[in-house]
């Protein structure tokens, strides 16, 4: 109980404070770069508005690979939606996290029945496992995997894990897993801010940004 009561307490506010100072300090860094104006000319039609529209065109239309590459990149890219909106799902969409969030900001929602997130969550923890077995035996994606790629990896799958151990009730007892679980989300949240998890929030930017690139040039989108 008292490292339940630790996980709750101390080590979650503390989690917290870190990830949205740390989002703050991210998002007035990328404020305070730069901007460099482009000398060249855009090309004929390119105005503001087409600018504009290239934003919003960079952003959608990269969620799905581009026909020359969509045989080499189709697992990749199909199970990258598996895990990523199991996460959402299993995060956003289970009673006790809706409750949990509700706690913290005074907001809820509805919330899907257990059984659903139950199989949510053992697919999205195998999608993980999935993600890491292909990265270490595809020889590209290992040579340019670093330890942070293994570390984002490894913090994104640990929550999973052990919240299904939580919810079986698998290896110990409850209050002990639950606050393993609890204290797995807390390094998940520090971690956050400060590693390439960051481009849950950065890829709106940087898809953008190049769009915009693109469109100056005359490329087609």
């Amino acid at each position: 109980m008292e490292l339940l009561q630790f996980a709750r307490g101390t080590a979650l506010n503390f989690a917290l404070l870190v990830f949205f100072v740390g989002l703050a300090w991210r998002f007035f860094a990328i404020a305070l770069l730069p901007f460099k104006k482009n000398p060249t000319q855009p090309r004929d039609g390119v105005g503001t508005k087409e600018k504009a529209v290239a934003w919003f065109q960079g952003i959608f239309m990269r969620m799905w690979p581009h026909k020359s590459f969509r045989k080499a990149s189709f697992f990749t890219f199909v199970n990258g939606y598996v895990f990523h909106i199991g996460l959402f799902v299993v995060f956003f969409l289970f009673g006790p996290h809706v409750s949990f969030i509700k706690d913290l900001t005074g907001f809820s929602w509805a919330y899907l029945p257990s059984p659903i997130i139950h199989f949510a969550s053992v697919i999205t923890t195998l999608s993980l496992i999935a993600v890491l077995v292909y990265r270490l035996r595809n020889p590209v994606q290992r040579l340019l995997s670093t330890a942070e790629d293994y570390f984002a990896w490894f913090v994104t799958f640990l929550p999973m894990i052990t919240g299904l151990m939580t919810v079986g009730h698998f290896g110990a007892r409850y209050e002990t897993l639950l606050a393993i679980h609890i204290l797995s989300i807390c390094l998940l949240l520090v971690w956050f801010p400060f590693g390439k998890l960051m481009h849950a929030f950065l890829f709106v930017f940087s898809r953008g940004a190049t769009a915009v690139r693109m469109k100056h040039r005359g490329a087609q989108l």
